[in-house]
C-alpha cells in the first residue's frame, strides 16, 4: 500500500487535471467516432443477417409447379403453388393462378391469397398490391401506416482508401491487408467483404483481391452488388449471360443464366435460358426439376 507523502501544490495537480481531461476528452471524441461507425455497420449486418440466414427451406420448381425443399433437395413442402419466393424473417410469397398470398415454414397461411403483387419481405414489411392499390403490410398481414425505415448510407470505403493519380484510381487497404493496388483503374468499388475489389478498365470489369491480384480478369460487362444482402455474391454479366461471383472472388457459377437476381436468404432466382424461373443456393446448386 502507497502512503502519502506530504501534500503537492495545488498548481501542479491543476496543470496534470488539466492536461489528463484534455487527453481524456480527445480519446472520448475517437471513441465516438469509432461506436458510430460500429453501430452502423452493426444495422447493415442486423439487415444483411436477415436478408441471408437461410431458414433451410428452398423454393423448388418440377415442372410448372412450385413447393419448397431443404438443401439436399428434398421436397418438404408440396407442390401446391404456380410459383413461390424465398423464406424471409419467416414469410414467404406463394402464388395460385393470378393471386399472391403468404405463408409461414411450415405451409400455414399467414395471409390470404388476394394480392396482384407481392414482394419479399424487409424489416418486417412487405410491398403488396390489392384492387390497384400498392401499400406495405407486416408478418401478420395487417396494412401498415408507417413510413419504412430512411436507408442507411452505403457508398462509403470500408476496406481502405482510393489512391488518385492523373485521372486513374488504385487502393490503399487499410484492413485485413497493407497491399497499395497502383492507380491504373478507370473506377474501383468496394465489396465492403474478404478483402474483394471491384475494378474497371474502360468498358471491363473484374475483381481485385486484398493482395491486389485479379481473381476474375477484367473481360466481363458488369459486376452489381446490392447492400441489401451484405454485397454478397454480386451478379457478373458477359455478353448477356449471367452469373455470381463467390465469396474467393472467383466465379461461384457459370455465366449460364438469361437473368439473374440478387440473392435473399441465402437462395438467388434466375431465369433460364429457355425462359423457365428457378433458384440457386450460396454453392450454386439448383434447385428445379422438369
Amino acid at each position: 500500500m502507497c502512503e502519502s507523502t506530504g501534500p503537492v501544490p495545488i498548481g501542479f495537480v491543476g496543470v496534470r487535471t488539466f492536461v489528463a481531461m484534455r487527453g481524456f476528452q480527445s480519446v472520448l471524441v475517437r471513441w465516438r467516432q469509432v461506436v458510430a461507425g460500429i453501430f452502423v455497420w452493426g444495422l447493415l449486418l442486423n439487415e444483411a443477417l436477415a436478408q441471408t440466414a437461410g431458414p433451410g427451406l428452398i423454393p423448388f420448381r418440377h415442372g410448372n409447379r412450385w413447393g419448397y425443399a431443404n438443401a439436399q433437395r428434398h421436397l418438404v413442402l408440396p407442390l401446391a403453388y404456380d410459383d413461390a419466393g424465398p423464406f424471409v424473417e419467416g414469410a414467404a410469397w406463394v402464388r395460385q393462378g393470378p393471386r399472391y398470398g403468404y405463408i409461414d415454414t411450415t405451409g400455414r397461411a399467414l395471409t390470404l391469397l388476394q394480392y396482384s403483387r407481392a414482394s419479399n419481405f424487409q424489416q418486417g414489411r412487405a410491398t403488396v398490391e390489392l384492387a390497384g392499390k400498392t401499400f406495405a403490410i407486416g408478418p401478420d398481414g395487417q396494412r401498415l401506416s408507417t413510413p419504412p425505415e430512411p436507408e442507411l448510407e452505403t457508398d462509403y470505403l470500408e476496406q481502405g482508401d482510393l489512391v488518385r493519380r492523373q485521372g486513374k484510381f488504385g487502393f490503399r487497404f487499410t484492413v485485413g491487408s497493407a497491399t497499395v493496388v497502383p492507380a491504373e483503374y478507370d473506377e474501383i468499388r468496394d465489396l465492403h467483404h474478404d478483402g474483394l475489389l471491384l475494378v474497371r478498365e474502360g468498358a471491363k470489369w473484374g475483381v481485385l483481391n486484398g493482395e491486389g491480384q485479379l481473381t476474375l480478369p477484367l473481360v466481363y460487362d458488369a459486376v452489381q452488388a446490392t447492400a441489401a444482402n451484405g454485397f454478397a455474391y454480386p451478379v457478373v454479366e458477359q455478353a448477356g449471360r449471367f452469373g455470381y461471383l463467390a465469396p474467393d472472388g472467383k466465379l461461384l457459377t457459370r455465366l449460364q443464366y438469361a437473368a439473374a437476381e440478387p440473392f435473399v436468404a441465402d437462395v438467388a432466382r434466375v431465369t433460364t435460358l429457355d425462359g423457365k424461373p428457378g433458384y440457386l443456393d450460396s454453392h450454386g446448386r439448383e434447385y428445379w426439376q422438369e
